[in-house]
């Protein structure tokens, strides 16, 4: 009777561990994230005018993962997500012009620990594309004499840290940040005059939110 009641304890035992010999990131495996993405530009210029350098301001937009593993511990990602509006200014003259940009970013990663391990650091080096539209300058722009605004797209490398932790099965929650190098070029024209202006955006990119492994 007792040796019954210990087979079913082990049993039982095994039953419950079973899950969780399956619960991380393995190869073959692919999942999507979804959460909160903040981009944080660490912004400068040229000098506009005599005015200092160009600021830009932070978004949250919905971020978005994609993510393939090819063995255990290396994986590959892309990044996506809504598109980002940006207010950019001077100093002395506060918001001249909004902006849209999206960022979209492929990245090569390594995840730390086995495939058992229910949380999984990783960290990633890729490449981010940024593409800027919608560029415009608001009234008090208009005001000072500027028009044809335009903004370059970017190509630059990215890097990457994070951490994934197992809930279950399928769901996961995730926390990581982004390192994005993005140097464009500003266009416009301030009372009929071209200006060219080199502008290091550079954001961190800090995104929260869970994952669902398909």
């Amino acid at each position: 009777m007792k040796l019954a009641k210990c087979a079913m304890l082990l049993a039982l035992a095994l039953a419950l561990a079973l899950p969780q010999l399956a619960m991380a990131h393995e190869a073959g495996d692919f999942f999507m994230r979804a959460g909160s993405a903040t981009v944080r530009p660490t912004e400068g210029s040229d000098n506009v005018l005599g005015m200092g350098e160009f600021s830009a301001t932070n978004d949250t937009q919905l971020g978005l993962t994609f993510t393939y593993m090819a063995t255990d511990n290396i994986g590959v990602e892309l990044l996506a997500a809504t598109p980002f509006r940006h207010k950019v200014g001077l100093g002395p003259t506060g918001t001249l012009a909004t902006v849209r940009q999206l960022p979209p970013t492929l990245m090569a990663q390594y995840y730390f620990f086995d495939s058992k391990s229910k949380a999984r650091p990783y960290v990633g080096v890729g490449i981010n594309y940024t593409t800027f539209y919608d560029a415009d300058f608001n009234q008090t722009g208009r005001d000072a004499g500027l028009t044809d605004l335009s903004v370059k797209d970017s190509w630059g490398v990215a890097g990457q840290v994070g951490l994934d932790y197992q809930i279950n099965r399928d769901w996961m929650l995730n926390a990581s940040v982004w390192y994005m190098d993005i140097d464009t070029e500003v266009k416009f024209k301030a009372a009929g005059e071209q200006q060219n202006i080199n502008m290091r955006i550079d954001p961190w990119v800090f995104f929260f939110g869970a994952g669902y492994r398909f």
